[in-house]
């Protein structure tokens, strides 16, 4: 795999690291898609991992879009509209999707700046901790652009709508704290703390029954876009699986028994 994307299993927990520091980790470049698909794949396909942590190497999570790119309207942004639209399904939208996807929780340690294309990455993530050096921002429109990436629909789904259309309507950066605050963030600590921590709670999310696991990401996805009603009933036949795994079964003898559960997965 490209080392644009690093790729470090570690038990039942999956590290994917953008590792361009030099260029703050900026996305969206050709072959981010299949990149990120890729790596995605890999998760999806072994069934040991049960958490994935995304961050960046270096002090910035990603600064987003490759500006210089724009300006010389080469690689991802070379042609003319249809063009630069097909780009954005091929590269960005892939890259989304990947990630959007994935039916393992999703950690996102937001190091350091989370701009644009960026912020929209970390957004994806089933929980975002953050370093006390984090920055968040909506910048799209400072460069006469809208979010490309599906960024107007995730914000507001986090945050609320007011909130999310000040970050996008002025382009203004927020700190860790603030984003802590709007419930953005979930934690914030310092720099040298961001990983290890990120790696406690991947664990303790990683001791979890592994269908369990799965279906409760989709419930609570399920719950941010359909009627109550309907998550109701999905509620129902997803209990209704799992209370015939052998990992309830090992659970309830564990409650019963005092120690720790065994899970398997099935």
């Amino acid at each position: 795999m490209s080392e644009a994307l690093l790729y470090e299993k570690d038990g039942a927990v999956v590290l994917l690291t953008i590792n361009r520091p030099d260029e703050r980790n900026l996305l969206g470049r050709i072959g981010d898609g299949a990149l990120f698909e890729k790596a995605a794949g890999r998760i999806q396909a072994d069934s040991e991992v049960r958490c994935a942590v995304l961050t960046g190497a270096g002090r910035a999570f990603s600064s987003g879009g490759d500006v210089k790119a724009m300006r010389d309207r080469s690689g991802a942004f070379e042609g003319g509209s249809a063009e630069l639209r097909e780009s954005y399904r091929n590269e960005i939208h892939r890259m989304i999707r990947a990630l959007w996807n994935l039916d393992v929780p999703l950690i996102a340690a937001v190091n350091g700046p989370a701009i644009g294309l960026g912020n929209d990455v970390a957004c994806l993530a089933d929980i975002r901790l953050a370093s006390e050096k984090a920055l968040f921002g909506q910048t799209f429109l400072k460069l006469g652009l809208i979010p490309g990436d599906g960024g107007a629909w995730i914000l507001q789904h986090l945050i609320g709508y007011s909130r999310a259309a000040q970050l996008l309507l002025t382009g203004q950066l927020i700190d860790a704290g603030t984003a802590r605050d709007w419930g953005l963030v979930s934690e914030v600590t310092s720099r040298e703390e961001l990983l290890p921590r990120t790696r406690e709670l991947a664990g303790e999310i990683a001791l979890q029954p592994p269908v369990a696991l799965r279906m409760a990401k989709q419930l609570l996805r399920a719950g941010r876009q359909d009627r109550f009603g309907s998550v109701m009933e999905m509620s129902a036949n997803l209990q209704g699986i799992l209370q015939r795994t052998r990992d309830h079964d090992e659970a309830v003898a564990a409650f019963f028994e005092k120690r720790p559960p065994e899970f398997t997965g099935k």
